[in-house]
């Protein structure tokens, strides 16, 4: 990359993730995805187009047609700036968020331009274990549960049995839960977005240990770049979810054994991360309310430096209205001013 950066972006990115995290905090429990889906990626949008950076979506919410915003290729940004690539989740948790339940998160990433993974069409889905730097080489796909569990243990310096492993709660890893159990750890299914506990399995004393199972793909990029920031490690190896999917991939050339790290998947060296809390959580608090305000709980952080800042911050709804059009209530009017 010709130009070096100076600014540190997370800093402006918050803007967009407490964007979509304002807009649809309103709507907690109330059932309708949807909305939820596409008022957060409306809203995010709408905050990024005051960064100036040349960026384009990389990870997005959708291919053009499916999404309104924030569709892979789309450009964002004011286009002045360095080039860049964009992941984002404008809510990670959507269906949490419609259930009234902890984790739902907002969260953007940008690296230099061409260095996230492009995925090959039609594969969604990526068998993946993920741990902070002290499990660094302590995982590998190729052994089973009870190796993993029990080298991460080692390595934390506990008992196997004090380890907790986050697995989404899906048909695909049925065989996995019962591993993790066998092996005597400690288990924690979880229903929808599997980004956040990538976080807390890469910080220190969370109570998450390790992110094990299929997910989403898209996802598991997102979360590399969160592991890229906090030196953490992944392995991950693609999952056709159909014999079509598999032909396809095969037709590419993909053997479907290939390993993938958070190197291959985040080429960059200079990778800003924003969260934005949406329901509360250990570790992010969600979106609240007190009168004349709202109150706001991010981590935002950069691979380059190693810096991460906890960012508690108080809104006074009634300005915010008065020149932004994104509507704090539930859903956006426009797209063409930003939330300060």
């Amino acid at each position: 990359m010709s130009e070096k950066i100076d600014r540190n972006l997370s800093l402006e990115l918050i803007r967009a993730t407490e964007a979509a995290a304002l807009s649809m905090a309103l709507v907690m429990g109330r059932g309708d995805i949807s909305i939820i889906t596409q008022g957060a990626a409306q809203a995010m949008y709408t905050a990024l187009r005051a960064v100036d950076v040349a960026g384009r979506i990389a990870i997005g919410e959708g291919e053009e047609g499916e999404a309104g915003y924030l569709y892979t290729g789309q450009p964002v940004g004011t286009g002045i700036g360095p080039k860049m690539d964009v992941a984002v989740r404008a809510i990670d948790g959507a269906r949490l968020l419609a259930h009234g339940a902890p984790h739902a998160i907002s969260i953007i990433a940008l690296a230099d331009a061409g260095s996230l993974y492009k995925l090959p069409p039609g594969l969604r889905y990526m068998n993946k274990i993920m741990v902070g730097p002290e499990a660094k080489g302590a995982i590998s796909l190729d052994k089973s549960a009870e190796w993993n569990l029990k080298n991460i243990a080692k390595a934390k310096h506990i008992d196997v049995r004090e380890v907790t492993a986050v697995v989404l709660d899906r048909p695909r890893n049925q065989q996995l839960v019962r591993e993790i159990r066998q092996a005597g750890a400690r288990l924690h299914l979880i229903s929808d977005g599997d980004i956040h506990p990538a976080m807390m399995a890469a910080l220190p004393e969370t109570g998450v240990d390790v992110l094990m199972g299929i997910g989403g793909a898209s996802e598991a990029i997102v979360a590399a770049c969160l592991l890229k920031c906090l030196d953490g490690e992944m392995v991950g190896r693609l999952y056709p979810h159909n014999t079509a999917t598999r032909q396809a991939a095969l037709a590419q050339g993909l053997t479907l054994n290939e390993v993938y790290t958070v190197e291959d998947l985040v080429k960059s060296e200079n990778v800003f991360v924003s969260i934005t809390g949406v329901t509360g959580g250990a570790r992010l608090e969600g979106v609240r309310y007190s009168e004349g305000g709202v109150h706001t709980h991010s981590i935002v952080m950069r691979s380059k430096s190693g810096t991460m800042r906890d960012v508690r911050a108080r809104h006074r709804l009634d300005k915010l209205m008065r020149y932004s059009e994104i509507d704090f209530a539930g859903a956006p009017t426009g797209a063409t001013v930003a939330a300060r």
